[in-house]
């Protein structure tokens, strides 16, 4: 029985890393903890370095990376964000780091619940991103990014997510296989043209003053980035194949025969399965999608699941002010160029910000809703809210303005 984040750590030390920058954040600072005690009790053979933030964390990955070192680190909402200058040099320099982040609602105001708006706001960084579901899968998710990044093919780096408080300190069972076994899944890393040798100097992240140069860099970034699309479904076989856990870009329940789908993505998913099945207990032909793969965007794999569909709930537990949920947009986007006929009506709705529980009654309402939406043949973006959550607006609205008359008063 492990938690979310042992589950990290163990899938973190079986990978072998030759460096381990940290720096503890509420709620990842458990998996620091972890591979720290694997390394004072001998049992991890790395250089564990404590350093003086995010900033710094990311700085020394780098570096430590573009010695030929594997390396691997962790963080969470605000120290995402203070790692974001480096996001960019990280992937830019092409350092096959793995990082596992830790969702945590954004300040302000300042919250310790999850939602997802840390690690989406780094979409456009140039790194892949897996969102786990369960304990087992952020195990096995990190090795499986090891693979991945280190392909050379592909040579950028890679998250692995899990939502703070909901998985990060949830106990399941999880299958932790041995070393050999890994091992065997995941050679030594041995990298052909990152490694630091004196006597053969190369440059890394120089200066392009001409526009031509840079954006060439940029479109070898972005092929390498599509070239990971293959190689995440290439390495999640051989992962299946080795210890018989099938993870799939855009995981399908239900979708035989199904007219309406729920989208989400890491750990509330559990509770999307619940409440899909108690639709087909009713007698719904409802399935769901989960979004495992978000970048590299699984375009492909989205329109061949979605196809013939008459309509998809897209919940996004995020929020880009003044635009909505993040994730509808990329699904629209994704379905665009499918024929009208064989296009679902996508709908969007955003819920669970901060922590806040999303409920089957609530699943309900958007299968309910977007049942709708198909019939009229015009989607919907809405924010979920419960009458509890409406009464506790407006008692602290009322409690301001009473606040604000007593000082007039006065």
């Amino acid at each position: 029985m492990l938690t979310g984040n042992s589950a990290i750590a163990y899938g973190a030390a079986l990978s072998r890393p030759k460096v381990i920058p940290a720096y503890p954040i509420t709620p990842q600072t458990e998996i620091i903890e972890s591979l720290s005690e694997f390394v004072a009790e001998g049992l991890l053979d790395t250089r564990f370095m404590l350093m003086e933030s995010e900033h710094s964390v990311l700085s020394a990955a780098i570096t430590a990376e573009q010695t030929g070192a594997r390396t691997f680190t962790a963080t969470s909402s605000q120290g995402l964000l203070l790692m974001h200058e480096m996001l960019y040099i990280a992937s830019g320099t092409r350092c096959p780091i793995v990082m596992a982040n830790v969702s945590r609602g954004l300040s302000a105001p300042i919250t310790l619940g999850a939602d997802e708006n840390d690690i989406l706001g780094q979409r456009d960084a140039g790194w892949i991103q897996l969102h786990c579901e369960t304990c087992q899968e952020a195990l096995d998710s990190v090795i499986m990014a090891y693979k991945i990044s280190e392909n050379k093919n592909v040579l950028l780096p890679s998250m692995v997510n899990i939502d703070g408080f909901i998985l990060s300190f949830t106990r399941e069972p999880v299958d932790v296989p041995s070393q050999r076994k890994v091992d065997d899944f995941l050679p030594e890393y041995s990298p052909e043209t990152m490694k630091y040798d004196a006597n053969v100097p190369i440059s890394q992240g120089v200066a392009t003053i001409d526009g031509i140069s840079y954006s060439y860099f940029r479109m070898q970034h972005h092929l390498a980035a599509m070239n990971a699309v293959r190689i995440v479904e290439k390495v999640q076989k051989e992962f299946n194949d080795a210890f018989g856990r099938n993870y799939a870009s855009v995981e399908q329940f239900m979708m035989e025969d199904a007219d309406y789908a729920l989208m989400t993505s890491n750990a509330i998913t559990t509770v999307a399965k619940s409440a899909v099945r108690r639709a087909r207990a009713r007698g719904e032909k409802v399935g769901l999608l989960r979004i495992r793969l978000f970048r590299p965007f699984p375009t492909e794999d989205i329109i061949n699941a979605c196809k013939g569909l008459k309509g998809v709930a897209v919940l996004d537990r995020n929020i880009s002010p003044g635009a909505g949920g993040i994730m509808l947009p990329e699904i629209r986007s994704a379905l665009y160029d499918l024929k009208e006929k064989s296009r679902p009506i996508v709908c969007g709705f955003i819920d669970g910000l901060g922590g806040k529980d999303v409920t089957l009654d609530e699943f309900d309402y958007m299968i309910s809703r977007t049942k709708k939406a198909a019939s009229d043949g015009v989607g919907v973006s809405e924010i979920i809210s419960t009458k509890k959550q409406d009464d506790r607006a407006r008692m602290m609205l009322s409690e301001a303005r009473g606040i604000r008359k007593t000082k007039e008063e006065d």
